[in-house]
Parts: C-alpha cells; structure tokens; sequence
C-alpha cells in the first residue's frame, strides 16, 4: 500500500495531542509516493530527515524528557552561553562528538527550554547533513524554518533579501544539525548574512567534526563525551526491563553492568543491544552477547559499528536483505512504511509465515521488527502508515551488509561496479561509468536525464524503475523489461498514447503513472498482478471493465483529474481495495453506486473536490459491514452532514478528521456508535456549532479531540466556556485552536 507524496495538508491529530502546539506543513510534491503524511498530526516517538530526492527541511525539534537519561549538566553549562550578551556578533557554539552520543538530543534540550522561548523571539532549527553548506539549500531550510513555508523557488538574491528581512533587529537562536563541511568561506558568507540581527543572537552547531568545531565556533567547542556509566545503566534497566523486574534478576543485572561497561557510554549503543535484549531472559544469550569476540576489535571514529553489527548478526535471517537493501537510499531520509515495503515486495523479499498474510501487512510486520531492534528511529505512528528514519551509523552498518550491491550515486561516488544492483542515481553523470547495465535490479532517478538513457532496455533482470520529472516526452523503451515490478513513471509532457508493449508487463505490482497518459485505457487490465495504482487522466469516467479486471488491486490513487465525474461504474467491482486516495478532482459527483465497493475499504482520503456529495447515487439499504479505519474529508463544500453509510464502519473507525467544510452544520446522533473511535479532528468548519448532545460522553475509546478554527463550537466547548464542556471533560486530550 502506496500513496505518492503529491498532497499537502495540516496534520492535526496526535502530534498536537502529545507536543502541543505544533502544526506542521508539509509541502506538495505529487512526484513522490507519501502524501499520508500529511494527513494528521500524530505521535512521535523519536527525533526529525530527506525522502527520494527530498532532503530533509527540517529536523523536529522535539524531545521527550522522560526518554533522555543525564545530559542535564552539560545543557546547563551551554546554556550560559546563549544567555549571555556577546558583543555585535552572532555567537556560535558547537557541540562536537561521536555519532550516537545524543548531540541532536542535547540540542533539542536546549531548543525546547522555555529560557530559550523567553529570551530568542525567534527560534530556527534547520539539519546541513552531507549538503554540506550548499549556499542556495542552506538559506532555503533557514527560510523554511522562519516561514513554515516551502520558498524553494526564490532564486538566491531573493532569498538573502528575505532572510535579511526576517532577521533584522531580531533576536534569534539557529541550531544548524549534523554539519560536515568545514569550508571556512562557506560559513563567512552564512555569518555575513546573519549580522543583520541584534547583537546577541546565537547558533548551535552540532557535528562529528573537530575541524568543523574549529570553523565554526566563536567560543571553544564543547566536547561531549559519552555518558556517565549510571545514567547508562538507568537507560539500560529501562529499556530492558518492566519497572521493578531487575531486582528478580541479579545474574543478568550484573551481565548487564558489563555490557553497558564495553558500550562506551554511547547512547545509541546501549538502546540497540537494550532492544536486543529486551523480553529476554536467558542468561547464555546475555553471557553470549556479553562475551561476543566482535567486542574485541579495534575500533576507531566508527566504533559503534561493531556494537551494532552485533544486532545485526541477530536479526532472523528474512530482516537481514531488507534491512541491507535500504542503503539504497540516502542518508538523512525520512522513510514511509508502504514505501519500503514496496520497495521490497519489488525485489521478494517478503516472506509469509502461514501462507495467508497480504504483502502489505508482512511488509509493515518486518518494519515494526525492525523499529523494535532500534534499526529504525524516530517513529511517527499514522495509524495506517509509519514514518521513521535510520541514524547515520545504522545507515553507515547498511551499506556495509549490502557491501557493493546499492550505491547511492551523487557528485562523490560515481563508480558503477559490476557487482552493483541496486542504485540510486541523483547525478546522471555518473551513469557513463556502468560496467554492466544487465546486472542492475533496481534504478531510480531521482534527477532525471532530459532524455531516457538507451542502457535501461538492455536491463533485462531490473525488478524496479523509477524515472522522475522527464521534460523528453520519449518514453524509455522498456517494454522488454518482464521481470519489473515496480515502475514510476512521471514526465511533463504528455503522452497520448503508451505503446502496446507496455501491457506486456504482466509482473508489475506497482504502478506510477502520472503525467504519462491523456487516457487510462482499457489495456490496464492486462496488469493483473497490479497492487498499488497511481494515475492522472483528462477522461470524464473510467473504462468499465479496466479496474474490476484487477483482482490484486489494494491501493488506488487519483489526483488532479479535473474532468472526471464518476469513479466506479455499476459493473465495476474493487472488492479488496483497502486505500482509496482522492484529490483535486473538481468535477466528480459520486464515488461509487453501492457500499460494495467500500467492503475491504480500511482507509479513505478525500481532498479538494468541491462537487463530491457523499451521499449522491449511493444505495445504503444493502446490509454490508465496511472496515474502514481511517477517514479524512478536506475541501467538501457540498459535505452538510456526515453521510449514512459510514455507520457500516461503527466497529472499526479509528481516525476521523473533517477539514475545510464550510456547510457541515451537524454532525449525526448517530456518532455514539463509534465505539472504536480514537482520534476525531473538526477544523474550519465555520457552521458547525455543536456536537450531539449525548454523542461524544458515549464515545468511550476518544483519546483525542481537536477542535480548529470552528468558532462557535469551539466557544461552546472550551473549559469554563459554556454548558458543553461536561459532555467532553472525559477526553484525556482535548486542544483548541
């Protein structure tokens, strides 16, 4: 399951519950497949990086307290320092350190104290990462981090005009992350700019570099060092063992003194063998681990490696190839569950235990194996789709399993071996130097060529194609490729036509196709291994026998489609979709004729589509149970009321959120029978004024309600506001805004 990161929309749900305040806008980028996203604001579990060609704009900032053990001292003593007045210039102090030793959290300790809020009217958080200080992408992410807007348009006079703007006769604190390059004109040029502000003002700087520390700084950098062996420790009980279980196990109590010994004090070491160790209780797997001959070898910069080679060893023998695999991508990605997932449906790699299991839920029980072991970080939980990312050392570990079989090529790295498989190409440069095209098993361009490279025909055995932004209008000749499973396809100009040897890839679960075709034809139903099916088309209504022809189909996105008026025919049957994505679509009326098509429905995404009435055309007599999870309406304006069919799903609904629906004027009697109900999200919806009056009390499993922008309601409900706030006193989180 796959949905292309072409829409952009505030997320508030869990994330506003759990950190307050945060509204978060992601940008729309229809070229890639993560729009979820952006649907809700939901729980982070961790810290903030890039996704294809998307690097990351903005590290998150957040810290949750309970998770970081010591550091308090070391946050104070820098604290003096951004306090403190100093002189005219801007102040600049870099944490400096390992990889794993917890900067960015020191950081972010910093970044969330409320002396900081009182004392910097404006605060910057912005991740350099291996773009180095790439002038044009630096002053981009600083804007992005003052605007919450996506300014990547200006051109660069623009920009430095705008931050000059910005900043001036300001106060403010930057905290530039994970910085590499230590070009000492590079980082005058940024200082130059920065004077505008008032005197006063600083910036953090964290890296692993003691040259770039030298650079940078204006005072001496501060060397953080691992931690101290009991706030090790206390990490290690607590993420090994439940409260007060240690004491009934001193053996492993004592096994575990040595194995936070040989860790070093680096944080990142202790939470990987922590969640290796964690439910187990045998005391040979402990002694093994402890006395692991890996801990014996010589370790330099990367001596965390070993440490976490030792996970690796562990991890059952399906995780291992597709946790090697995503090597492919960059450091500093942000990865997306379904992404990943086909990433390895693409290639095999998923493995079912009993025989009955869907490759999008095998693929999410891999990922969740791998969350658990500390392989992936910083988790947000969508509900129906996860966001996480890889520290740099654990990417550092992938590429060293996947020794030369993924490449991630860019201006440093060019050399194509023969052994190579997988690449990822953001130089197309680099693409004379392949030794053996017919070796390649995954390409994707995430800066495409003006025209389709001749090479990609000879590849024979490639699994995997993703060819973006194609200005050329040529349609690489790949219909020889039979083994391909997974192809996205975007380009700027349209094609009217595919050829016919298109339709002869008969293995493709994943298909991208946007910008490519006037029409989706009725050749489609060839595909009949399609999974995930992205499109855009001029046509008014769909071929009649093209969908129901694809028995496999489980994703289905449509976006941008501005004549289309109906979706489903009568005679059209998509009974195992579980994701239906809708957006911009201005002239369609009606989803489908029967709630028969919503029966395998587990998450339905509705935006942008001001003629859509819900209820138009929809037969609800049938009695058919739905499973949808997930609901989310933006921009329907002829949306009044929440429509009769959605009781089908009173057993399963778990998120609901209902944004920019200038005539919803009530919502049912009927919304206590969703007694699964977690998360429910009323934003601009300026008519609404109250909820069913004995509704939400009933609504038991509510763990979260926002109530935006919905003036009257939001008066009525608000703690000491009005009479309602009884009626919904019960919810453990509750935000107005």
């Amino acid at each position: 399951m796959k949905v292309c990161r072409f829409f952009s929309s505030s997320n508030p749900l869990v994330f506003r519950f759990k950190m307050g305040h945060k509204v978060k806008e992601l940008r729309e980028s229809f070229d890639e497949i993560a729009a979820q996203k952006s649907i809700f604001h939901l729980t982070e579990l961790g810290d903030s990086k890039p996704v294809g060609h998307r690097v990351r704009e903005l590290t998150d900032s957040f810290v949750l307290m309970s998770k970081v053990f010591g550091r308090e001292a070391e946050k104070e003593r820098i604290m003096s320092f951004l306090l403190q007045p100093r002189g005219k210039s801007v102040g600049v102090i870099p944490i400096v350190g390992l990889g794993g030793l917890g900067k960015t959290t020191l950081a972010k300790m910093l970044y969330n104290d409320n002396r900081i809020d009182e004392h910097f009217p404006l605060k910057m958080w912005v991740c350099i990462s291996e773009d180095g200080f790439d002038k044009k992408k630096t002053l981009v992410k600083i804007m992005n981090s003052i605007t919450k807007q996506n300014l990547s348009d200006y051109d660069l006079g623009e920009m430095q005009i705008s931050i000059r703007e910005k900043l001036n006769g300001k106060k403010f604190m930057l905290v530039l992350d994970d910085v590499w390059s230590a070009n000492r004109n590079e980082w005058v040029e940024l200082l130059d700019l920065l004077e505008e502000s008032e005197s006063g003002s600083k910036i953090i700087v964290t890296t692993r570099s003691n040259s770039v520390a030298k650079t940078t700084g204006t005072t001496g950098a501060y060397e953080l060092e691992g931690l101290p062996f009991e706030d090790c420790f206390s990490l290690f009980k607590k993420l090994v063992f439940n409260e007060g279980e240690a004491e009934r196990y001193p053996n492993l109590v004592e096994i575990g003194n040595d194995i936070v010994d040989r860790c070093k004090g680096v944080p990142l070491a202790i939470r990987t063998l922590g969640s290796l160790l964690y439910a187990n209780k045998n005391e040979q797997d402990w002694i093994s681990i402890r006395d692991n001959e890996i801990w014996r070898l010589d370790q330099g910069e990367e001596d965390i490696l070993p440490v976490l080679k030792l996970s690796y060893d562990q991890l059952p023998p399906y995780l291992k190839p597709c946790f090697a695999i995503c090597s492919i991508f960059p450091k500093d990605y942000d990865f997306l569950s379904h992404e990943v997932t086909q990433l390895w449906m693409a290639h095999g790699l998923l493995q079912s235990s009993n025989g009955k299991e869907e490759l999008e839920d095998i693929g999410l029980r891999y990922i969740k194996e791998l969350c658990s072991r500390s392989f992936f970080q910083d988790i947000w939980d969508f509900g129906y789709i996860w966001s996480f990312r890889m520290h740099d050392l654990v990417h550092d570990l992938a590429m060293s399993m996947a020794h030369d079989e993924c490449l991630v090529v860019n201006e440093r790295i060019r050399n194509i071996s023969k052994g190579t498989r997988h690449i990822s190409v953001f130089d197309v440069r680099a693409l004379h130097d392949i030794e053996d095209p017919k070796s390649l098993r995954t390409v994707k361009f995430e800066i495409c060529p003006t025209e389709s490279p001749v090479w990609l025909s000879t590849c024979r055995h490639l699994r995997m194609l993703v060819l973006r932004s194609s200005s050329s209008g040529v349609l690489p000749l790949i219909g020889g490729l039979k083994h391909l499973r997974y192809l996205h396809l975007t380009f700027d100009e349209r094609i009217k036509k595919l050829p016919d040897s298109f339709w002869k890839l008969h293995n493709l679960q994943i298909l991208y196709l946007k910008g490519c075709v006037e029409e989706l034809p009725r050749d489609i139903r060839k595909l009949i291994r399609l999974r995930s099916l992205v499109f855009t088309t001029k046509q008014k209504r769909l071929p009649n026998d093209g969908l129901s022809s694809l028995k496999h189909l489980h994703s289905l996105i449509v976006a941008d489609c501005t004549d289309l008026e109906v979706l489903f025919e009568e005679k059209q049957d998509v009974a195992l979709l579980r994701l239906l994505f809708i957006k911009s679509c201005e002239n369609l009326i009606s989803l489908a004729p029967t709630p028969k098509f919503f029966a395998a429905l587990e998450n339905l995404i509705i935006e942008n589509c001001p003629r859509l009435n819900l209820t138009e055309g929809v037969d609800i007599d049938q009695d058919i149970e739905s499973r949808l999870h997930f609901l989310y309406i933006k921009g329907l304006p002829q949306l009044k009321t929440l429509p009769q069919w959605l009781q089908r799903s009173s057993k399963t609904l778990q998120d609901m959120a209902i944004i920019n629906c200038e005539n919803l004027s009530a919502l049912p009697e009927w919304l206590p029978i969703f007694k699964s109900l977690k998360r429910l999200v009323l934003e601009n919806c300026p008519k609404l004024s109250t909820l069913p009056e004995e509704g939400i009390s009933h609504l038991t499993a509510l763990e979260s309600l926002v109530i935006a922008h919905c003036p009257a309601l939001s008066e009525r409900y608000k703690r000491n506001a009005g009479e309602g706030w009884d009626k919904i006193a019960h919810i453990p989180n509750i935000i107005f805004y």
